[in-house]
């Protein structure tokens, strides 16, 4: 049985390496061992032990998803050589479906070529300009890296002030202090954090999830004070926060200046109307 397993992996690795050197989009048939003439020649054994330590390490070796959970078409039985998010969605359908509601995966839900930094409007680094944006881009193919996806993988295309500036902020200084667990926890601050908040899953009442609808808290800005900041914050500390375009280019480094006058109305409606209660 270990040699068979053996085998599959050598096979899998053969396919994959071929696959990121320019045959994307090739379909093998694994009961014919349709593997590419080239591939075994541009293999070399360390790439191949690579890929199988990362998944080994991994949250889907952990739940029993194998090679063929992501690579088999489940109808006609070949190798897919580079699955999409199609094959992603068989087990996160929540991820897939929210991802697609957000800018970085919009065009593809639309029938349109997936997103690339270069189309954006903010800053973005030059080494990502052609990055296609999938769940593969944040997410390392093998290893399923959370920890990873949560800054690094944000950082890797975002070249912009705030995004810059999170190494310097408060929040990051609270990630730092986890070391390096499998995950984020719950007292983790990320780029992810904010921007694909954990959420209830509806009619459930243990069951989170990831919201990968990268724009959801973006606008309005309030929307992001009540899905994430007021888990940590009070009201007034997370408006005048997240309201403050210093502050936000700085990616709160530094607590808010900014004094919204809404709240001095409150707090003076508030007096006056116990004052009236009193009396």
């Amino acid at each position: 049985m270990k040699k068979l397993i053996a085998i599959v992996l050598v096979l899998i690795g053969l396919v994959l390496v071929s696959a990121i050197r320019g045959n994307a989009n090739t379909v093998i048939d694994v009961a014919n061992g349709g593997v590419p003439k080239d591939a075994a020649a541009s293999l070399s054994q360390a790439e191949l032990v690579e890929i199988n330590q990362l998944w080994q390490g991994s949250a889907h070796a952990l739940a029993d998803v194998n090679c063929s959970s992501c690579h088999q078409d489940s109808e006609t039985k070949e190798l897919v050589v580079k699955p999409t998010q199609e094959s992603c969605q068989s087990c996160h359908e929540v991820a897939v479906e929210t991802f697609l509601y957000g800018k970085h995966g919009i065009r593809i839900s639309e029938g349109l070529s997936p997103l690339t930094p270069a189309m954006a409007h903010l800053p973005m680094k030059e080494s990502a300009m052609d990055k296609q944006m999938n769940c593969n881009s944040c997410h390392n193919v093998h290893s399923v890296d959370t920890w990873q996806a949560s800054v690094d993988s944000c950082l890797t295309c975002h070249n912009d002030s705030h995004s810059l500036n999170y190494q310097n902020s408060k929040h990051a200084q609270l990630f730092a202090d986890q070391g390096t667990l499998p995950r984020p926890n719950g007292e983790s601050v990320t780029c992810a954090t904010c921007h694909l908040p954990r959420q209830q899953l509806e009619n459930t009442e243990n069951t989170i999830v990831v919201n990968h609808n990268n724009t959801f808290t973006l606008k309005p800005r309030d929307r992001m004070v009540k899905e994430v900041c007021m888990n940590c914050h009070s009201v007034e500390y997370s408006y005048n926060s997240i309201f403050d375009d210093e502050l936000v280019e700085e990616n709160f480094s530094q607590p808010p200046t900014l004094k919204l006058e809404t709240f001095d109305l409150v707090r003076a409606f508030e007096k006056k109307r116990s004052s009236n209660a009193e009396e």
